[in-house]
């Protein structure tokens, strides 16, 4: 499976409060849109209801679920053959998700006890990434990044998910400064050298912002580029807003990188 080419995870935003300013609320025009992203390119389908933009406001376990079960069980009723990933952090709405049929968890705070004993329970594939509540680090920050991600992988192994079913995500703008970020781009090959399947979300990201002058809804060649870089370096699954974009990213790079080549190819 990995190795072969590059993944696309579609956003779904169920919420009202994306720093992107993509969030839908209602049910329906929530699944209509991830239906709209599995047909842009979308291999995942990665459903939240809960942002984590800087600055955000955290809600209830009752809020998130409210949000996000009616998503989740009316996708899985119309997108019978897609997977469904579900980007939570709480015990709770991830045993709810799985329950009203998601695949696969994304938690963005790593795989905390409560959270992996259940992904384990049910047998699902994890994406589990670096945060921290402040961009501060006494040493370098990928060295750091590294062994967290290491450390989680492990326990992941010892629960009885199999390696091919962790990946990892060095969680980029989680608890990072601007810098930090840049510094994990440029060290991506030593990610991929823990041996697990690898994650990269920089789609849009205030980093992209910052170093291009662009509103988050005009950072796409900013995204394109860390996407570009990511394949070069081997990243399995890249986390994106624009898919039908990224897909074409992904095709031309993925053909040089990966010798991957697209049906009907002569």
């Amino acid at each position: 499976m990995w190795g072969a080419r590059t993944y696309v995870m579609g956003i779904v935003n169920v919420t009202p409060d994306s720093f992107s300013g993509d969030g839908i609320e209602e049910p329906d025009l929530a699944v209509a849109y991830a239906q709209t992203q599995l047909e842009r390119g979308s291999d995942i389908l990665d459903i939240g209801a809960e942002s984590t933009r800087p600055g955000h406001e955290p809600v209830s376990v009752q809020t998130e679920l409210a949000r996000l079960i009616p998503v989740i069980r009316n996708a899985r009723s119309r997108l019978p053959s897609a997977i469904l990933s579900v980007d939570t952090y709480k015990p709770e709405v991830l045993r709810a998700a799985a329950e009203a049929g998601a695949d696969m968890l994304n938690s963005v705070w790593g795989l905390p006890p409560a959270l992996l004993d259940i992904a384990a329970e049910r047998d699902m594939p994890v994406v589990a990434m670096h945060n921290k509540d402040e961009a501060r680090y006494d040493g370098d920050v990928v060295d750091e990044v590294l062994f967290f991600l290491e450390e989680a992988a492990g326990r992941a192994v010892r629960a009885g998910i199999p390696a091919e079913r962790i990946v990892l995500d060095p969680g980029i703008g989680f608890g990072k400064s601007a810098d930090d970020n840049l510094r994990i781009l440029q060290q991506l090959p030593r990610l991929v050298a823990l041996g697990f399947p690898t994650l990269l979300g920089t789609s849009r990201k205030s980093t992209i912002g910052r170093l291009t002058g662009r509103d988050p809804e005009d950072r796409i060649y900013g995204t394109a580029a860390t996407t570009a870089l990511a394949i070069a370096a081997g990243i399995d699954v890249v986390r994106v807003h624009d898919v039908a974009q990224t897909r074409d990213v992904v095709s031309v790079c993925d053909a040089v990188v990966r010798n991957w080549r697209p049906a009907g190819w002569t």
